[in-house]
């Protein structure tokens, strides 16, 4: 049994809302380092990939999905660049040295595609289950 749309609404826009807070949780945190491990980035793309993997499977809604993806990647970019006082919460590393903030910008709308595009396997098993033998 399918939802009813107001249903479906509210859960898309509780998913975006949480797609916001973990978008600024990632990016705030994502420039966390311990000495050469980027220790923070990897945190923020594991709790990303994590939750956008969470909500697929829990609500098998590719909507709820895109709910989060957009989320996290509308904070990603409000928080990314100057503040009105001038303070930059990403800041660019130096010419030549790792940059943990594009790989951050990247890797967020790569995983959010990744996790939406995947296809949905219970379909065909449980068609295939179905089939006579």
């Amino acid at each position: 049994m399918r939802p009813s749309v107001p249903a479906r609404i509210g859960s898309w826009i509780i998913a975006l809302l949480v797609g916001l807070v973990y978008g600024v949780a990632g990016t705030v945190a994502h420039a966390y380092a311990i000495g050469w491990f980027p220790l923070g980035l990897v945190l923020a793309v594991i709790g990303v990939t994590a939750l956008l993997v969470a909500v697929r499977l829990l609500t098998s809604d590719r909507w709820a999905t895109l709910a989060v993806a957009i989320g996290l990647m509308t904070a990603t970019l409000v928080f990314s660049g100057a503040g009105p006082g001038g303070s930059v919460v990403v800041p660019q590393a130096p010419e030549g040295q790792f940059n943990p903030g594009i790989v951050w910008t990247l890797l967020v709308p790569i995983i959010s595609a990744l996790v939406i595009a995947w296809p949905d396997m219970r379909g065909r098993t449980d068609a295939a289950a179905e089939r006579p033998a």
